[in-house]
């Protein structure tokens, strides 16, 4: 039996003629497929939201602009737009307990769109986050004053731009995973987030894994995964 669901859970897709979708992802995932809106009309995205929806009552759309949430919204009105993360999510689930343990940090107020994606994910996904925003290397005095605060995280996820230095800064103080990730914010020398990205590759302290810039959406997916699996 185990076998059988496995192989449904591989060859269940859905043609929509613009798009392929895996409804069984959740199966694999623990997650569905999630949407990313960019580089599609609105009426695609609905479509998308409205099947995936209905095979999972939940549907979760990243980089959604105004006129995404104002087409999905009339479809959907309990749907939540993140303006700052640039995110809808449409859930019908019943409520669920959610997981401890995450926390997000911000090097500066202007990488916290950023953050906001990791933090809009990660509640999507069942995991409750602590938030603590403009710590940055410019001050450590404000990395310290929260220390107590950040020590008490299962895993971090540590959103940096300009110089990326941050999340090693706190790797070294710390004995849980860090998730870095870098952020285009920044002058014309950290090349739109590149300078950040090398920055915490670079890194000399262990245990900080680093995702694509400005991909807070991925940051949080996998610090969700992650705690699930605690």
């Amino acid at each position: 039996m185990e076998k059988g669901l496995k192989e449904l859970s591989l060859s269940s897709n859905e043609e929509l003629g613009f798009a392929v979708l895996d409804h069984h992802r959740h199966i694999r995932r623990s997650f569905p497929e999630v949407i990313f809106a960019e580089g599609k009309t609105p009426d695609q995205v609905l479509k998308i939201a409205e099947s995936i929806h209905e095979f999972s009552q939940i549907a979760l759309i990243t980089r959604a602009k105004e006129k995404y949430y104002s087409l999905i919204s009339s479809k959907f009105p309990s749907a939540v737009y993140n303006q700052e993360a640039k995110m809808i999510l449409i859930d019908s689930r019943k409520s669920q307990n959610l997981i401890d343990g995450l926390t997000v940090i911000s090097a500066g107020t202007s990488d916290i769109p950023v953050a906001e994606e990791v933090v809009f994910t990660a509640e999507a996904m069942g995991c409750k986050t602590n938030k603590i925003y403009d710590i940055g290397v410019a001050g450590l005095q404000r990395v310290t004053n929260k220390l107590e605060k950040i020590r008490e995280a299962k895993i971090l996820v540590v959103v940096a731009g300009m110089d990326g230095a941050l999340p090693t800064v706190i790797s070294g103080l710390v004995s849980v995973p860090i998730i870095a990730v870098p952020t285009s914010t920044g002058y014309g020398s950290t090349f739109e987030g590149v300078s950040a990205l090398l920055t915490m590759i670079n890194g000399c302290s262990p245990g900080v894994s680093v995702v694509a810039i400005d991909n807070g959406f991925g940051a949080g997916y996998t610090a969700a995964l992650t705690l699930h699996s605690l």
